[in-house]
């Protein structure tokens, strides 16, 4: 009986957070159709032109892009209601919440289709801001019964064991700054349907006025107000998070992520000026629904959290008590590893330019690179938190040694990851931020959940995310990538393994405690040597054929010679030697030689 309810649990879990993340979409297709008028560009519904396949023409396109994820949305929900209703009919937090999105889903669609156009948008702004109000309570009503049914079920098997409370000031604030923010959603909806943001150039006064003389300036007085309110209540939520709520995981990541997103919003708001191009009008729209989707979790998590004013007040005394904090984050994100990773990355740069690149773009690449990095190996550590206590290596690292909670250390990991991505959209270019982002899911989702602890394959496959920077580097210098630009991939790639496998040799019975299937633990240290010695081989020899492919001259060619022949050496000593100490130094030699070999094809480009 108990597995067939997780059974049903699992299914459920699922099939609401896929209706959650396709109302999410619909959301964001909305705002995009809406601000940039390509609503009705398909005159028939559901179908465009009468045909089901995509149409012509990018208004067409994004309009029947909406219609489509709106048809799919239809079914998930009522598809979780009725196995609410047939599994879970007692849990009324199921029942409830799912039949409320349903009622007003009915009501968005006869909206969507009768009212919600560009026309009316513009005469009755009031009526757009009705239909997102809606969208924004089905995708809280969705996304408060996934929370709960990731939740439950887990080990008594009683959805009862939770119950939902808010009874302390932080519970309250949270509370607050949910209604606040759906209250700036709306208002945001409201001005930008009015047109009336010409009517109000500067911040936070109008025109340099303080009070307003037209209603189109009253409203964007009002909505300053509401933006700069909720600024205060997000930072406020923010500060008092990590005061009181470090133990409670969910809660604090949710709340750090709210505050990014919010803060992200407001950069990217800013960029929104002139012929903005159409990503970044998406990614504002998506940011600000992931503001809302963020606070909904937070507030559903703070409610089953059910903390007392004492729990609170004792956390918050701990708290004030701490040292050493600052040094503890930093070792979260792996300092020594990052700064490798920001060689290769400054080093793309100079190769793809040919030049030195600008302050600007270097600053900002390398804080993006740094805190992309950090955030993923915090993020790492947290999910390693348990194999790191019984790692000699890894004991002292400041979550198993607990001198920072496991919330402490993934709330940091995600909002330092997030923030990256934003810096660099808004200060490199969106490749650059696409591939950082890109590395990061690698890392983290990739190599850190899927691969390291099943398979023997995990270093060399999951090498691909280190071998990421350098593209970001040239992508940030040069706005693009070229087949030259993946052979430094290539050269990273094919580093990773010897590099990392010396480490295992040394640190094996670590590895074998952890239950990490490295490769001398599963076969055996004779195995994993000759491994060693035939990638460096082939990485030796790829970065000699580098100049075939226009990186790199004769000066690179004799340095890449001369660094490859003492890594060979180094390589030659594992293989026939063996032991602990010629491994722990072809792990320290490999470092050196890949900082030493960007550098000297870094020097070549520059000649």
């Amino acid at each position: 009986m108990m597995h067939k309810l997780q059974i049903n649990a699992n299914r459920f879990r699922y099939l609401t957070m896929s209706a959650a993340i396709m109302v999410f979409l619909v959301i964001v297709l909305g705002g995009i159709v809406r601000v940039t008028g390509s609503g009705g560009a398909c005159p028939d519904w559901p179908t465009c032109f009468g045909q089901w396949t995509p149409p012509s023409g990018d208004n067409a396109i994004i309009d029947y892009l909406h219609r489509f994820t709106t048809l799919l949305v239809i079914p998930l929900i009522l598809s979780a209601a009725l196995l609410a209703y047939w599994r879970f009919r007692s849990e009324r937090r199921f029942t409830w919440p799912l039949s409320a999105a349903l009622g007003l889903l009915g009501i968005q669609i006869a909206l969507g289709a009768g009212y919600v156009t560009p026309q009316v948008g513009l005469e009755r702004p009031w009526v757009t801001a009705i239909h997102l109000g809606f969208s924004l309570l089905i995708l809280a009503a969705v996304l408060f019964v996934t929370v709960l049914a990731f939740f439950l079920y887990r080990s008594s098997g009683l959805a009862s064991a939770i119950r939902l409370r808010f009874q302390t000031p932080f519970a309250r604030l949270s509370i607050l700054t949910l209604a606040l923010i759906f209250i700036l959603l709306i208002s945001g909806t409201v001005v930008a349907g009015s047109q009336s943001l010409s009517a109000c150039t500067n911040w936070p006064l109008c025109s340099g006025t303080i009070i307003p003389q037209d209603s189109a300036t009253w409203i964007n007085v009002i909505h300053h107000l509401i933006v700069a309110l909720a600024s205060i209540l997000v930072l406020a939520l923010f500060v008092q998070a990590w005061r009181t709520q470090r133990t409670q995981t969910p809660v604090l990541v949710a709340t750090t992520a709210t505050a990014v997103l919010f803060f992200a919003q407001a950069l990217m708001g800013s960029k929104l000026v002139g012929n903005f191009p159409v990503y970044l009008l998406a990614l504002h729209q998506a940011t600000a629904v992931s503001v809302w989707a963020a606070m909904v979790v937070q507030l559903t998590s703070v409610g089953m959290a059910a903390r007392s004013v004492e729990d609170e007040r004792l956390e918050a005394a701990d708290f004030a008590n701490r040292t050493g904090m600052a040094r503890d984050f930093l070792m979260l994100t792996k300092p020594i590893v990052v700064a490798l990773l920001l060689v290769t990355t400054f080093a793309g740069m100079v190769i793809g330019a040919r030049s030195w690149p600008s302050f600007s773009i270097a600053f900002w690449t390398l804080l993006g690179g740094f805190m992309a990095a950090g955030g993923s190996g915090a993020i790492n550590q947290y999910i390693d938190r348990y194999d790191d206590l019984k790692m000699q290596r890894t004991q002292k690292r400041p979550i198993p040694a607990g001198r920072l909670t496991s919330g402490e250390g993934l709330a940091f990991g995600v909002g330092i990851a997030l923030a990256s991505f934003y810096l660099m959209v808004a200060f490199v270019n969106l490749l650059a931020a696409l591939l950082s982002l890109a590395g990061i899911i690698y890392y983290v989702l990739l190599y850190s959940i899927f691969l390291k602890k099943t398979t023997v394959q995990n270093i060399v496959i999951g090498g691909g995310a280190g071998a990421i920077p350098p593209l970001v580097g040239w992508a940030a210098a040069t706005g693009h990538l070229n087949i030259p630009s993946l052979f430094l991939f290539a050269v990273v790639f094919m580093w990773t393994p010897p590099h990392f496998w010396a480490l295992s040799i040394v640190r094996r019975k670590d590895y074998a405690r952890a239950g990490v299937p490295m490769m001398p633990v599963i076969r055996g240290e004779k195995e994993t040597r000759w491994q060693i010695f035939i990638y460096t081989v082939e990485l030796v020899a790829l970065t000699l054929f580098l100049p075939l492919f226009g990186l790199g001259g004769s000066v690179y060619l004799i340095g890449a010679a001369v660094l490859g022949g003492w890594l060979l050496l180094a390589a030659w000593k594992v293989w026939r030697q063996g032991g602990n100490k010629v491994a722990w130094k072809m792990y320290r030699y490999s470092s050196m030689y890949l900082a030493f070999l960007f550098f000297v094809l870094m020097i070549d480009r520059l000649l």
